[in-house]
């Protein structure tokens, strides 16, 4: 059996090989469009005796949101003494992992691609491959489901925790008196919405096509082979 390197691109105009590609190209929107955000809200503090003071409250990827300082070191604000406070919350945990899916996805379609456009002769001529790439393929449609859902959750907990009532959870300044905190300017979070959507896309593009390499493996000719043609009658042994 030749085993060398064969370059043929005729895969990529068939499902199998399109559709890694395409899994190739989501994966990276998935994991981009995460790991690369930083964002910044901007509080407004208004002290009750017509003085105004801001804060920011700057977070990124991996979004250790307990971390991050609204107040470096003692200070004063509205008359008040405060302590170093930081944000509530951490996210790091939902957000590696969904970050880690992507980027394991994007290495393995980015290796199958190779496979398929070099070595196609030796995938299809032996039984490892094919059922190798099918158990492959389904666990990752099943972590893109996890990661994504945890990852959803976690977005949802940044968001409580960076909106006005989390900072005023935050802050004991904005707890009582007649100190009002609210936050006055939001970081744009689209491409982290964007990021959860990709990754239940990625779930759905990865089933598709745990379908086109279901038939490579010899589970699903044996199934064909199997089932009589049309029109063939069983012909009893004889006794």
């Amino acid at each position: 059996m030749m085993t060398g390197f064969r370059l043929n691109l005729s895969p990529l105009k068939e499902p199998l090989g399109f559709v890694k590609l395409v899994e190739w190209l989501t994966a990276i929107f998935a994991f981009g469009s995460c790991g690369g955000f930083s964002g910044r809200n901007i509080i407004s503090l208004f002290c009750g005796d017509g003085m105004n003071e801001t804060l920011n409250a700057n977070f990124h990827y991996p979004f250790r949101l307990s971390q991050v300082p609204l107040v470096d070191g003692n200070t004063t604000i509205c008359n008040h003494s405060v302590t170093t406070t930081h944000m509530m919350g951490d996210s790091a945990s939902a957000a590696e992992f969904f970050v880690g899916i992507g980027i394991v996805c994007f290495l393995y379609s980015m290796v199958a691609l190779l496979v398929y456009l070099g070595y196609m002769h030796v995938y299809k001529d032996s039984d490892f491959g094919p059922i190798f790439d099918f158990v492959i393929t389904a666990i990752l449609v099943f972590m893109w489901l996890v990661c994504s859902s945890a990852w959803a959750k976690g977005l949802q907990n940044v968001k409580d925790a960076t909106d006005t009532e989390g900072i005023g959870a935050s802050l004991a300044l904005c707890k009582g008196g007649n100190i009002t905190c609210e936050v006055t300017n939001f970081a744009n979070m689209r491409t982290l919405n964007i990021s959860v959507v990709f990754g239940y896309l990625n779930m759905f593009i990865w089933a598709g096509n745990a379908w086109f390499v279901y038939k490579e493996t010899r589970w699903h000719s044996q199934k064909f082979s199997s089932q009589p043609g049309p029109g063939r009658q069983q012909v009893p042994a004889p006794i």
